[in-house]
């Protein structure tokens, strides 16, 4: 028996709890289909330069991957400047490496070694060179990326 002026039936709170616990049911369970075919945007190469930070985040011989676009880049400190290049390897697409120690770029997967001058093939199954990407400074802040 109900008592006077107590509001909402018991079973009207049950049906709305059953239904919010319903539709965050089919969320868990669409959400991740949704996002899969709706994805972020991700540029193949930003048309923009992606700054990386201060240029002496990357010590003199050392180098730094960074997030650029689709694809990390490659920045390395060599002895005649600053060079950056697509992190990624022609051959199957492991990640390169700088090796300060031989001077070269290496891909782990394969035996692959580029040339940290130009990116080129040294040896290896590569079919190509790494991609060059312009690197430089403005304002204290490395960037990688062409210049706007």
């Amino acid at each position: 028996m109900r008592s006077e002026g107590s509001g909402v039936p018991r079973r009207n709170v049950m049906r709305l709890l059953g239904g919010l616990l319903g539709a965050l049911g089919a969320t868990v369970l669409f959400g991740p289909v949704i996002a899969y075919f709706w994805p972020a945007k991700l540029e193949e190469i930003p048309s923009e330069p992606v700054a990386v930070g201060a240029p002496d985040l990357v010590p003199p011989g050392g180098s730094m991957t960074v997030r650029f676009g689709r694809y990390p880049a490659l920045i390395i400190n060599a002895p005649d400047g600053m060079r950056a290049y697509s992190a990624v390897c022609t051959h199957f697409a492991c990640l390169v490496k700088w090796n300060p120690e031989s001077g070269m770029i290496e891909c782990p997967c394969h035996a692959g070694f580029f040339d940290v001058a130009d990116g080129s093939v040294i040896s290896g199954p590569p079919p190509e060179g790494l991609m060059p990407l312009d690197v430089f400074v403005k304002d204290n802040i490395l960037y990688v990326g062409s210049e706007a």
